[in-house]
């Protein structure tokens, strides 16, 4: 779900033209002048967020984005727990999250180590550029979600791809010896995470530079695959309302930062 921040600067605007409607058409050229389009302003309530980036493409649009979201509050991996209890709720039952691979809904209380709890699942495994759980790439709740703990342990650090075997526990995802794909429902998501640990961590902040390719078996190097991939999922499975409400609740309630590839699809073609 998104909120628009406009809406109280539009009925503020609108109540001001009751009174004076010259001094409002004035301001109105004025930003006419200065090159705003109210249009496009009202279709994406994140233009300023990303006002930077707007017009660029390529590696200036990458770095525009980087600069734009590395500005962000952190969470402990302790924290992690409880903000997972929340980004992703079951919107069908507040009791439960939703498990990514699995697609199962589980009570929130059942997190743990045990065969049937659910764990946090680093989607950029933490071992592809060495981060483990330091509170950075390693608490990043862009990509941390919720798995069940024998799912999570059989996709454990492989690349993802397509084919192999069907994965117990996680109907519609399969897993071969060096990589793993997810169930349909959450392709493009598991995309637009990777796409986002990407651009955020550039090797600017102390942890390593991550970076997407078109290989499997990147084992501990800052390195996740496939990109060719990662791009056709991106396009298969647009943002849902789910996906979109996370995005919002880790900006408004804990990191204060943004995935823009759950705002703005178009803009993975434009880098990669």
């Amino acid at each position: 779900m998104r909120i628009s921040r406009l809406t109280p600067w539009a009925a503020g605007l609108a109540a001001a033209a009751l009174f004076a409607v010259p001094a409002a058409a004035s301001a109105g050229q004025q930003r006419q002048a200065a090159g705003e389009n109210p249009t496009a302003a009202a279709a994406d309530p994140y233009a300023d967020y990303y006002a930077s980036a707007q017009g660029k493409t390529g590696p200036a649009l990458k770095t525009a984005l980087h600069d734009i979201i590395k500005t962000q509050s952190k969470v402990t991996y302790e924290g992690v727990w409880n903000a997972l209890k929340v980004t992703d709720e079951d919107p069908a039952n507040p009791n439960n999250v939703i498990l990514v691979y699995s697609g199962r809904s589980q009570s929130k209380a059942t997190n743990g180590g045990g065969a049937n709890d659910w764990n946090r699942e680093h989607v950029w495994a933490k071992s592809h550029g060495d981060f483990g759980t330091a509170t950075g790439p390693g608490t990043d709740l862009h990509h941390l979600r919720p798995e069940d703990v024998t799912v999570n342990s059989t996709r454990g650090n492989k690349d993802f791809d397509k084919g192999g075997s069907p994965v117990g526990e996680a109907p519609g995802s399969r897993t071969d010896a060096d990589s793993f794909e997810p169930r349909d429902a959450v392709k493009g998501d598991v995309a637009r995470m990777l796409l986002y640990m990407a651009v955020r961590y550039d090797g600017s902040d102390g942890f390593a530079n991550l970076e997407l390719n078109d290989k499997v078996n990147n084992g501990s190097a800052p390195a996740m695959g496939r990109i060719s991939l990662l791009k056709q999922w991106n396009q298969m499975d647009p943002p849902d309302a789910f996906e979109q409400r996370r995005n919002q609740v880790i900006y408004d309630r804990y990191q204060h930062n943004r995935n823009p590839f759950i705002d703005h699809p178009e803009w993975v073609n434009s880098i990669w």
